[in-house]
């Protein structure tokens, strides 16, 4: 019993200096991997950087304590990280407070669900996500993924649109206006350098290569070159308006936001007095309300992307002192300090007193000292009733990767897994992660892989993991100030490159086709509703569950006939001819509500189309179960074959639907001489009396007669 509620304590068992080591090395091999990695996916997920450490700090190790699996490692994963940042863009601005806060509460409900349906041992739910419907989410997420990184990795800024395709076609723009080259440079180069170790030396960790590289570098050429100016040092009334205008228009929201609040106050107040007339005032002075702030967010923006497509050159001056002018404006004559300078804005209003200007490319920056504070994520009904939807997907997707690379570890290391309790852990890592500033986080295939191969022997590797980012938390967060962001773009770009797998497209049509098509849909779905991959993945689900009750409602029902290997087949499969007096029909599948008036109309076919049809044989040894409406039309056939002058018998019925023929008395209105353990026994008995006076020279039943060509 203690093992099952704490399953760690079973490591102990056999543990010893060895083992200690092993872990210990995995544990911080998996560490340098992550630590770079968990800041790039933060950043995917639109949190600030150091909140992918929050999430590598605690959820590995409370992951691996109360999981099955011994090698599992988990974190901040790229596909999760995508579909945090869908479900909290209609909230709040990405990075903000707000958001950082629904991300949390986003953690906690996914955790919650997890647990939940580990400890009521649901983990089989996860089945809804069928494995074509995942092949098409995962590879639209890993292009949405890397296209994603293109702002970074070329230094241009661009405002997210209602589709993902939008936002690329206006990065796209910005990059033909302005590209930063040694950004792109960087991000690039890290990229093949990453690609390279992977490819020739894949013991050598080469994301930590990468990122330790790229950041002396950065520090040597002070590749962030940022300064702060006053408004008077832009040489251009045009430059100086459009910082007014956005000012004007982003400080109007405020306000504007409360009134709203207060209008949508009075609304419920008024609803409550059930005055028609006074409801639709207050609705209306809503909807004024909102197409107010809809109207200055849409200034906002317009003026936002104007500000950034400013192209400056800067002229020093004495003591530090620097104006600025439009590169199209320079005095000709003039010496420049040799940088094109762009004016860095977001969402809030600019000091005009100290506006950042940017000469150089963007960094990670300063990351707070020290570990994560605990505090329980701020409960909003309002936002969990939104995220609830999203919460559920995001839990099934992330346990599925989690529990799909456990598999294939444990078939490896003939570990025995428990999916139930893996649920339990990844539930677990996910509430406590929430308390301390961790957004949702699952098993990471990489990273896995990189424990598994290191040696991990326990999940103690993934306490060695946590250690060592609570070390790197504490003191040593000053060295990734200078690490360039086009690098952690460069790192998401080489990780996802995995998730790509066409053949899978290829696999599933091969299976079934309409498996290929539904993998496809979701594909494309998942591409076109970007950035909402809530719909693209619940479109596949909806499509799979539309063709699983399409096949029962219309289960395969065939004639059989002799085969040349002697066992009786499907005669429209093989060519085969029937037999004009025996109808012998194989029915394959559950007889229940959905699908019992279908075998009805088979056989009313049968014997419609067959004038000389004398006995019919149902093959029950694929009808697995019966419910009433099964058992009622069952009852019905055997009357209307009867009535109809021919006789019916059955073969093969197996315990459970005898049960149910047994419990209902219809094995009494059937007869029980004429139900039979095999379709040979079947043949036997009523080939003779089927075929007395018959003109037929030989049965197809019991001889190979195939159709003539």
């Amino acid at each position: 019993m203690l093992t099952k509620i704490f399953p760690f304590l079973g490591w102990v068992k056999g543990y010893n200096s060895t083992s200690f080591r092993q872990d210990f090395i995995a544990g911080l091999t998996v560490a340098l991997v992550l630590i770079p990695q968990s800041m790039a996916y933060a950043q995917l997920a639109g949190m600030p950087s150091y909140y992918g450490l929050y999430a590598a700090f605690l959820p590995p190790m409370i992951a691996a304590l109360f999981g099955s699996s011994r090698q599992l490692a988990t974190g901040p994963v790229a596909v999760v990280s995508l579909m945090t940042a869908a479900s909290l863009a209609p909230l709040a601005t990405a990075g903000s407070e707000g958001y950082i806060a629904y991300a949390l509460l986003l953690s906690l409900i996914v955790g919650t669900f997890q647990f939940l349906l580990g400890v009521f041992r649901l983990g089989l739910v996860v089945n809804f996500l069928s494995h074509p419907v995942v092949n098409g989410f995962t590879n639209a997420g890993a292009i949405i993924i890397a296209t994603s990184q293109l702002e970074k990795m070329f230094g241009v800024y661009v405002d997210g649109k209602d589709h993902h395709y939008q936002t690329i076609i206006e990065v796209v723009k910005s990059a033909i206006h302005y590209t930063h080259w040694p950004t792109l440079i960087i991000g690039v180069s890290a990229f093949i350098l990453m690609f390279v170790l992977k490819k020739f030396a894949p013991k050598v960790p080469n994301v930590l290569v990468a990122v330790a590289l790229a950041t002396f570098i950065s520090w040597g050429i002070n590749f962030q070159n940022d300064v702060k100016v006053n408004s008077a040092s832009f040489k251009s009334d045009k430059v100086v308006e459009l910082l007014a205008s956005f000012n004007k228009a982003v400080k109007a929201k405020p306000d504007m936001e409360k009134k709203l609040t207060e209008a949508n106050k009075v609304l419920d107040e008024t609803r409550k007095s059930h005055d028609n007339l006074a409801i639709l005032q207050a609705d209306q002075e809503v909807q004024i309300i909102q197409l107010g702030i809809a109207d200055l967010n849409q200034k906002a923006a317009e003026y936002r992307k104007q500000i950034r497509n400013i192209l400056l050159r800067g002229v020093v001056l004495e003591k530090g002192r620097m104006d600025l002018y439009l590169v199209e404006d320079l005095p000709q004559g003039l010496a420049t300090d040799g940088r094109t300078w762009r004016i860095k804005i977001g969402n809030k209003p600019l000091k005009m007193e100290e506006i950042i200007v940017m000469g150089g490319g963007a960094v990670v920056g300063e990351i707070p000292k020290g570990l994560p504070s605990v505090s329980m994520p701020p409960l909003d009904m309002r936002a969990i009733s939104h995220l609830l939807g999203s919460a559920i997907i995001i839990s099934l997707l992330g346990f599925m990767e989690a529990i799909s690379i456990a598999k294939a570890m444990a078939a490896k290391t003939g570990q025995r897994l428990d999916p139930n309790q893996e649920l339990i852990g990844q539930g677990l890592s996910n509430i406590i992660g929430s308390f301390t500033s961790a957004y949702p986080s699952s098993g990471s295939f990489s990273r896995s892989a990189v424990n598994l191969q290191a040696g991990a022997v326990s999940g103690f590797s993934s306490l060695f993991t946590s250690l060592t980012v609570g070390l790197v938390l504490l003191f040593f967060t000053p060295l990734l100030y200078h690490l360039p962001q086009s690098v952690l773009a460069a790192v998401i770009m080489m990780a996802v490159i995995g998730l790509i797998n066409a053949s899978g497209f290829i696999h599933a049509w091969r299976a079934q086709k309409y498996d290929g098509i539904i993998s496809i849909i979701s594909f494309l779905l998942t591409l076109a509703f970007a950035p909402h991959l809530d719909k693209g993945i619940m479109i596949g689900v909806a499509l799979s569950l539309a063709v699983f009750l399409y096949k029962s409602m219309r289960p395969n029902v065939s004639t059989l006939s002799r085969h040349a290997d002697e066992s009786l087949k499907n005669s429209v499969a093989h060519g085969l001819k029937e037999c004009q007096y025996i109808d012998m029909i194989r029915f394959e599948g559950p007889l229940f509500f959905a699908n019992a008036s279908f075998l009805e109309d088979q056989i009313t076919d049968r014997i419609r189309n067959k004038k000389s049809l004398k006995h019919i044989i149902i093959v029950a040894d694929g009808m697995n179960d019966i419910d009433a409406s099964g058992e009622e039309v069952l009852s019905l056939v055997v009357s209307t074959v009867r009535s109809a002058g021919l006789d019916i018998s059955f073969s093969g019925v197996n315990e459970s639907v005898m049960a149910v023929l047994e419990r209902t008395h219809l094995i009494e209105k059937i007869g029980r001489n004429h139900i039979y353990s095999t379709m040979e026994k079947a043949v036997c008995a009523v080939h003779e009396n089927s075929h007395r006076n018959s003109p037929e020279d030989q049965c197809p039943l019991t001889n190979v007669c195939y159709i003539s060509k």
